[in-house]
This record gives C-alpha cells, sequence and structure tokens, in this order.
C-alpha cells in the first residue's frame, strides 16, 4: 500500500497543477550494495521502494522522471570509473522502462559518484522545468573526483538545483562527506527509507517556497545559525522546524511549506522573536523580515576559581523575566539592547545595564575570588554576612553540622555569626568579622 503521506501529496498536486518537473534518480548499484541490511539486501530494499514511489508518481501531472545508474556494467577488480550510465532518458510514458531497469540490476562495479553528477548535468532536457536530483548511495566517492565541487558547480551555474543526497545504511562518518553535496537524509532502516522519500517527494512537488531574512542593524539579511519552528496559527501544532542557514551565496536558505495553512513563527534567539499570522502565497516564493540583529555576551572567568564555571543569569532589563543562564567562560549571542545580569558569585554581582551591540562582543570581567575555610568544635546554626553599599546583608546560612565549611568570596569585608548547639544567650554568639583578598585564603574560627 503506497504511504498516507504519499497520497497525501498526490492529491495536492493533483489540486494545485504544479509546474512542470524533471526529477532524475541517480541508484547506486556498486558492489557494496549487496549487503545485507536488515532482512534484505540493500539493493532489494532500494529496488522495492523505488518501484513503489514510481507508482505513487505515476498520476502526478507534468511531472517527469529518468534513471540514471552507476556501479552496474563492470565488475570490480578492475575499478571502472567512467561506469555510470542514463538508463532511461526523460519522456513520455517511461516509467515502465524505469520500473524495468530497476528490477534487473545486479551490483558489480565502483562508485564514481562525481562522475555521474557531472554527466547528469546533461541528462535533463532543455526546457523550462525544474530540476531536481535524488542520489541513492550506501558509501562515498571512490574515484578521484570531488563529489562536493561538482554539484557546487552545477548549482552554480543554474543546472540544477541543490540535489537530494540519501545515504543508505550510511556509515555516519561519512556524513560530513555528502552535506557539501546536497540536502543530506541519513536512512538507518527501511523504515526512515520510506520516511524519508515522502519528505523528499514533498519538498519537490510543494511549489510554494519561503525564506526569513533576518535582518541586522543595518537592514542586511545576515543574521543566521539560529533555529525557527512553525505553528498552526489555528491549533498551536509544530509544523516545522528549521535551522536558518545561509546559502551559498549568503542567501537565506529557501524553505518549502505547505500553504494550506497560517503560521505563527518563533525564532530561538535570546530573547526570542515572534512573525504571526503568516500566509503563503501557493506557488509563489515568498520573503519574511524580522529585525534580529545579534551581539555577543562573554563573562571572563578569573583564575584559580576551584568551583568550575560560574552561572550567570541574563534578564530582560524592564521586567526582570529570564531570558537566559550560561556560564562563565561561555560567549552566547543575544538580541541587540540592554539588559540585567546576575552573576552567581557570592555575594551575587549585578549588573543592573549590559549592552549588547551589533556583531560586537560584549565582555564583563569581575574581580578574583578568595577562600573562607570555616571552623567549628561543635554543631550549630549561623549565617554569612557581607558588608555592601547598604550595610550587612545575610548571603548564606550554615549547615547545622558544619565542623569544617569552605566557601568561594568576592572580596571585601565579611561578618560570620554562629551560636553553638545548646547556646542561648544572646551573648554567647560568636561574631567573627573578616576580609577576603583575590588570591588568598582566610581562615575564620568559629569557637
Amino acid at each position: 500500500m503506497v504511504a498516507f503521506f504519499t497520497l497525501l501529496v498526490i492529491a495536492r498536486a493533483i489540486a494545485k497543477e504544479p509546474p512542470c518537473t524533471n526529477i532524475l534518480l541517480i541508484l547506486d548499484a556498486s558492489q557494496s550494495m549487496i549487503a545485507r541490511w536488515e532482512k534484505q539486501s540493500k539493493i532489494d530494499i532500494s529496488r522495492r521502494l523505488l518501484i513503489k514511489l514510481i507508482d505513487s508518481l505515476e498520476r502526478i501531472p507534468n511531472l517527469n522522471l529518468a534513471l540514471r545508474v552507476y556501479g552496474h556494467q563492470k565488475p570490480v577488480p578492475p575499478q571502472d570509473c567512467s561506469d555510470t550510465r542514463l538508463e532511461v532518458a526523460f519522456g513520455n510514458d517511461n516509467l515502465q522502462a524505469i520500473r524495468n531497469v530497476i528490477r534487473e540490476l545486479r551490483p558489480k562495479g565502483t562508485t564514481p559518484i562525481a562522475r555521474s553528477l557531472e554527466e547528469a548535468a546533461d541528462d535533463f532536457p532543455d526546457d523550462n522545468c525544474r530540476r531536481f536530483i535524488i542520489l541513492f548511495t550506501d558509501g562515498i566517492e571512490a574515484c578521484d573526483g570531488d563529489p562536493c565541487e561538482v554539484s557546487y558547480r552545477l548549482q552554480r551555474k543554474g543546472v540544477i538545483l541543490e540535489p537530494f543526497v540519501i545515504g543508505i545504511g550510511l556509515d555516519r562518518g561519512f556524513r560530513k562527506s555528502f552535506e557539501c553535496v546536497g540536502k543530506f537524509y541519513e536512512v538507518i532502516n527501511e523504515t526512515r527509507f520510506q520516511e524519508v522519500l515522502d519528505v523528499v517527494i514533498t519538498q519537490i512537488l510543494n511549489t510554494t517556497s519561503a525564506q526569513i531574512n533576518l535582518l541586522d542593524s543595518y537592514g542586511r539579511p545576515t543574521e543566521t545559525n539560529v533555529n525557527m519552528t512553525f505553528y498552526d496559527a489555528k491549533t498551536g501544532a509544530v509544523r516545522y522546524n528549521y535551522f536558518h542557514t545561509l546559502n551559498y551565496r549568503d542567501n537565506p536558505d529557501t524553505l518549502f511549506l505547505d500553504p494550506g495553512y497560517t503560521y505563527n513563527l518563533k525564532i530561538h534567539t535570546f530573547p526570542p522573536l515572534f512573525l504571526n499570522d503568516i500566509k503563503l502565497q501557493p506557488g509563489r516564493h515568498n520573503v519574511f523580515a524580522i529585525n534580529a540583529a545579534m551581539g555577543y555576551l562573554f563573562v571572563k572567568q578569573p583564575p584559580q576559581i576551584l568551583t568550575g564555571p560560574v552561572k550567570v543569569i541574563v534578564k530582560d532589563k524592564t521586567t526582570g523575566s529570564v531570558i537566559n543562564v550560561q556560564n562563565t567562560g561561555e560567549r552566547i549571542r543575544y538580541l541587540i539592547g540592554d539588559y540585567r545580569v546576575e552573576i552567581l558569585t557570592m555575594p551575587v554581582i549585578t549588573i543592573d545595564s549590559v549592552n549588547i551591540r551589533q556583531s560586537h562582543t560584549t565582555t564583563i570581567e569581575y574581580p578574583q575570588p578568595g577562600i573562607a575555610n570555616f571552623i567549628t568544635n561543635s554543631e550549630g546554626e549561623g549565617n554569612l554576612f557581607y558588608y555592601g553599599p547598604n550595610g550587612p546583608e545575610n548571603i548564606h546560612v550554615f549547615p547545622e553540622n558544619m565542623r569544617f565549611h569552605t566557601l568561594t568570596l568576592q572580596p571585601g569585608k565579611y561578618m560570620a555569626l554562629f551560636r553553638p548547639i545548646g547556646k542561648q544567650e544572646t551573648m554567647e554568639v560568636i561574631k567573627r568579622e573578616f576580609i577576603i583578598t583575590p588570591g588568598e585564603t582566610s581562615r575564620v574560627l568559629l569557637y
């Protein structure tokens, strides 16, 4: 049975009468495709799912398919890096021919991916149809070619759009080898294979596209590298999650969205940005822009901090709501503007106004702390006070079973009050004042 999602794609494609689209399938039939994968060989699973895909696409108007295969003509050894051929060209009523070739394929040879992509440029007819390549492979380039360079050159010339690359049981270490070729999808099992086919075909047939321009302080769409979530404006359900990127031309990447929905968009900056009631014009490329100028905050950690990184709370300056919690030593991006920053030292360091500027790193430095070792000869209760500008402030409660207690403290004057267990009189409370010097250790005797 054809997957429900594929049927849904077919129904929408028929209803919208899509423009002419050419899809070239490039199939790996190298020797490694004989290997067993789940309950069958890779080639048998690929064969069955591709024929099912072709069956589901047969009734789509203005859609043309062709088939190129590599690694199927000559066995290895010896290696023949010219082993790639257009088996079924674009044309009317050619789907049965594609099915027949796929059924008869017998993996034999090597993996000339770059050469297959290079020759694929001439496989498309000279017409105004959109051009897509779906490359299926279970291995990396085995010859001397560079698939990334070939793909980039063909895209730059406008010969093809960014290819879709489906890695069939591919070693995860090879993933980066294909991310530069095109939109890479990892297939770890047969179920995932079917899901990926549905996703890829949906993107190809859905001719409604969009781009989100994240504008810097100068109105240029240069901000990027942030996650975006599209919600159904009516139900609140998540429809898409995308990571905003810039393509090789430094333009915001194209997103394929279903125009049947009105969307609310959340851009996961610090703080988040929202763009609501987004309505797409079907069959067109839609562009939306939002001011998203960003800079960086870096809180430098002083030397000799024994407790490791210190938490830093970044708040909205006006409302006091928490925007993010980062560590000292981290460089994090925020929208430009003024923030309240609290460094969770002891006592807490509060900076009421920290300004973040476009593409600039705002660095905060604070004094090197010292160490206080508190020693008692009995259990009891007590508090630690810091002499701030408004007098003593209670900053710490000693543990009841304290005998030896260590704290990392900011430089300044402190007072420790400790009442040993069994002592009831005010005069019996032990009071110790002391000074913390940067990088030094103080010994405070509470007896």
